[in-house]
């Protein structure tokens, strides 16, 4: 619709998740009414991050290093790992200063549909650190869909079998919501996870 450079902006900004065709236009023209020093900071800020960052060696987090903050830190408590889909799952995790032991980032969850399988995400690479590092306890704290429930209960059929205690996070309602705007499965899993009050 547009020429050249616009239109090419346009379609790259469009392949981005969660941008569709409008969320992309409307970004890239506000970028092309930016003063060119913030567009600069903008795209140099990405060619760093894509320069700079990698994964962690040994949990597959987002890291400048070999091994990432969590990874490095003499104090997180060894022997149970935080499971989860991605690095931002992490970030979430941390927020919440509950959780003080390390982390394995899966890089994605099972999708036989779009084709991901174990062997796409790093399934193998968590079986070998369960000896490798001793680990006694493994959270599971996949995304509460059904892919997330699918790669909780395949990971939990694996882990059995090594004789490691493996947990999954706990599921409901969030705090401030109402039961009538609650699905089904939410519901009935706040119900099933009930616990004793004082």
């Amino acid at each position: 619709m547009y020429e050249g450079p616009v239109q090419d902006l346009i379609d790259e900004l469009g392949r981005l998740p969660g941008v569709g065709p409008k969320s992309a236009q409307r970004i890239a023209f506000h970028l092309l009414k930016l003063p060119a020093v913030d567009a600069l900071r903008l795209s140099t800020a990405i060619v760093e991050a894509k320069s700079r960052v990698a994964f962690c060696q040994q949990c597959f987090n987002v890291s400048e290093h070999d091994r990432c903050v969590v990874c490095s830190d003499p104090r997180r408590e060894d022997g149970v790992l935080c499971v989860v889909e991605e690095p931002r799952d992490v970030v979430a995790i941390e927020k919440t200063q509950e959780f003080r032991g390390r982390y394995h980032v899966l890089q994605g969850c099972l999708n036989p549909i779009e084709g991901i399988g174990p062997e796409q995400i790093r399934v193998a690479e968590l079986l070998g650190r369960i000896e490798v590092e001793s680990i006694t306890e493994v959270i599971l704290c996949t995304n509460p869909n059904i892919e997330g429930e699918a790669t909780a209960m395949y990971l939990s059929r694996l882990l059995r079998p090594l004789g490691v205690a493996t947990s999954r996070i706990a599921s409901g309602l969030p705090v401030g919501g109402d039961l009538e705007y609650a699905d089904e499965l939410t519901l009935g899993r706040a119900l099933e996870f009930r616990r004793a009050l004082d």
